[in-house]
């Protein structure tokens, strides 16, 4: 069979329109949020009103009592233990949102408060609160060592050390987590929000000890995932087994309140980075030692040993002597998840920021630094590319050195990223009268999967996109893995080309046809009489791969006087293999530069210590980047249909806030070392308003 793409393709590569578009726009796609069935009941969960507390009791009966209430259930048995503020304890089903609030506020609860710690800094303290009385906050450490590091730095001609620091990041997906759980019989139909179908399939049919043929998870649209929604999640166990107890559908979207609490982020990261190089300006010597906090899940010997850190070290540069020592810190807060390149972003702001430093210091331009000690070729190729784009001959000066209250500065930074397909079936049914339904069990989490399904199917078949229905979101379709990890195209691709591959050997045959495509379609699918003609593929290999670059490159303008920052325009060069859908890939990029753009200027949650809540749990307290601070941005991708498809959602988004931070220095001649880059920053880095008190970090006692 063949492995290679078509050569001259009709469709791939070029602009497609998204094929659900006009579902979209008009209301007619239904999301889990807009499920309804007869006699529909609401589900709420009552969550912990301590940050810690040992809960002894939950008196369920009271509540049950209330008018419109058909269900209640525990989370967990008593006694047990609360770790955060906003921890799952007990859940119930009415007619209406009120009923099920009132009866939340009926349910007894006898628990013993705990002590509690919230902030990662102090939870380093000897004297703080453990999270887990019977383990340190403060993990057992991630250590590698390359080389020989201390007499590389004895020997390099210039080193540089800074301290970075980056913030816990909020999912917030428009689309809330959430279900619509819908009995029938001794089965169920959930309708999730969800990234995976067959992994909430599996964890919930696990948690209702229910066989998985008897429970249907769909899912044709859904209202945004960064990661958070990969698996069931407790909420949709919850709203199953109320929809069981009930014996009626059920119905549970979590608040926005919730989401701030309970769903998961992108841990924080402190990190403290030593780099040398000689006198050449190639790089000699690093070394890192971080930590940050995933919440009350990140600490202690369960986490494999700094499995909580929240960050890798990806230092993407040729550095042949190499220490790196991380660890994880357990808080009283709701736990980390996968977001979009899980610890990439956090990484990268530190090692960007080092390298700059010196690339300063040595007195060489920072991107040809960056392409002589980059070991990929791509990465070298993008970054002169980018350059050329961008114009960063003619906008690079010497940090600080701008004229004027508003000053302009300029700053890059580099990803890489793994991606790679998997295991993927597909289905594709070829009707007498010439239309084409192909099926897979992914789901599009708003990338544009629908619409790539159906240009492999008309690029392969030799059809229109009009003539191709996709049909994807449920687990009765064959089975494809979660969508994270940038793995979902190239996932679908190969399994979807090797279906209608085979589709077109069996018309063949069953047309009597040595050619089935083009002006013989019809004529070979008439031959099929009443029958239409189902095959199945699975993913081949050759047809995808894993392994991208990508380089980014901002310019920034900075008010001296208020602070502000706004970024006037990003350049993006990318590789992502074959294309695709050239319009569906640049919106990727664009939505990977606008969350980087948040992580760097404006999104941070914020603690409070006295009560253990998350203060600023909505979009009016949240800062998002908004429609005004959006920034020109241009997209360059390397199309390469000899290394296959590879997905491109994750390094769109690593360097983003890296390059941003890299210009602000560049412009003030000083760098906030901190996300995010708020005003009052600004003004503490420039002498014009007081720096905050100093946090002290015991990095003597972590070295």
């Amino acid at each position: 069979m063949d492995t290679n793409w078509p050569e001259n393709p009709k469709y791939l590569g070029k602009d497609t329109k998204r094929v659900d578009g006009p579902q979209k726009v008009t209301g007619q796609a239904t999301y889990p949020s807009d499920i309804q069935a007869p006699g529909l009941l609401y589900g709420m969960v009552l969550r912990s009103p301590w940050p810690a507390a040992r809960l002894t009791a939950v008196d369920l009966a009271p509540a049950l009592q209330m008018p419109g209430i058909k269900a209640a259930i525990l989370v967990q048995d008593v006694p047990r233990t609360l770790f955060y503020y906003g921890d799952e304890i007990a859940a119930v089903a009415g007619t209406s949102r009120k009923a099920c609030q009132d009866a939340l506020e009926k349910i007894h609860l006898a628990a013993t408060p705990q002590p509690f710690v919230v902030d990662e800094i102090k939870a380093l303290d000897a004297k703080a609160a453990r999270v887990f009385p019977d383990m340190p906050n403060l993990s057992a450490p991630r250590v590698r060592e390359v080389g020989e590091v201390d007499k590389a730095f004895a020997e390099a001609a210039a080193v540089v050390e800074g301290a970075y620091a980056t913030q816990v990041q909020l999912h917030h997906a428009l689309e809330t987590h959430g279900n619509t759980a819908v009995p029938e019989g001794d089965e169920l139909t959930l309708w999730a929000s969800t990234q995976g179908i067959f992994a909430v399939r599996e964890g919930v049919a696990s948690g209702l000890n229910l066989e998985q043929s008897k429970l249907r998870v769909r899912s044709p649209y859904m209202g945004g995932g960064f990661g958070a929604k990969l698996g069931p999640g407790v909420e949709a166990v919850l709203v199953a087994r109320l929809a069981r107890e009930a014996g009626a559908p059920v119905k549970m979207m979590l608040s926005r309140f919730e989401e701030s609490l309970a769903v998961g982020n992108r841990p924080s990261s402190f990190q403290k980075i030593r780099l040398g190089a000689d006198a050449e300006g190639n790089l000699t010597a690093f070394e890192l030692i971080g930590f940050g906090t995933g919440g009350f899940a990140s600490g202690g010997e369960t986490e494999g040993g700094g499995g909580g850190t929240g960050f890798p070290a990806p230092y993407i540069y040729r550095v042949p002597n190499v220490r790196v020592k991380q660890y994880g810190v357990a808080v009283n807060a709701g736990s980390g998840r996968a977001m979009r390149a899980p610890g990439h972003p956090q990484a990268s702001f530190g090692i960007e920021a080092v390298m700059d430093d010196l690339a300063v210091k040595l007195g060489i331009d920072p991107v040809a630094f960056r392409i002589q000690n980059d070991p990929l070729d791509i990465r070298r190729e993008e970054y002169a590319l980018a350059a050329e784009k961008f114009g960063w001959k003619e906008k690079y000066h010497a940090p600080g050195t701008s004229p004027g209250v508003v000053k302009t500065g300029v700053g890059c930074g580099g990803a890489t990223w793994g991606g790679g397909g998997r295991g993927t079936r597909a289905e594709v049914q070829v009707n007498p009268d010439g239309t084409v339904e192909v099926r897979c069990g992914t789901q599009d989490i708003g990338t544009g999967t629908t619409t790539l399904i159906t240009i492999v199917a008309a690029e392969v078949l030799g059809l229109r996109p009009d003539q191709v229905t996709a049909r994807l979101g449920d687990t009765r379709f064959p089975p494809s893995g979660g969508s994270g990890g940038s793995t979902t195209a190239a996932s679908v691709s190969p399994a979807l080309y090797d279906a209608c591959e085979k589709a077109l050997d069996e018309l063949k045959a069953a047309s009597g046809l040595e050619e089935v495509k083009g002006e013989h379609w019809k004529q070979a699918c008439r031959a099929l009489g009443v029958t239409p003609l189902v095959v199945q593929g699975q993913w081949r290999e050759g047809l995808s791969s894993s392994g991208v670059g990508g380089v980014q490159m901002a310019e920034v303008e900075v008010d001296t006087e208020t602070g502000f920052v706004r970024v006037k325009e990003v350049v993006v060069v990318q590789d992502c293999g074959l294309v695709v859908n050239k319009l569906t890939a640049e919106s990727q990029v664009n939505g990977g530069v606008i969350m980087g753009m948040g992580f760097a200027l404006y999104e941070q949650r914020i603690m409070d210590d006295r009560s253990g809540v998350v203060l600023n749990p909505n979009f009016e307290t949240y800062k998002l980047p908004g429609a005004a601070d959006i920034p020109v941005i241009r997209t360059y991708l390397l199309n390469q249909p000899e290394r296959g498809v590879i997905g491109l959602g994750e390094p769109v988004t690593i360097p983003t806030a890296a390059a941003i931070a890299n210009a602000v220095a560049n412009a003030l001649g000083v760098r906030v070392n901190s996300l995010p880059i708020t005003p009052p920053k600004v003004l503490a880095a420039l002498g014009k308003v007081p720096n905050p008190p100093a946090v002290s970090i015991p990095w003597d006692t972590l070295a």
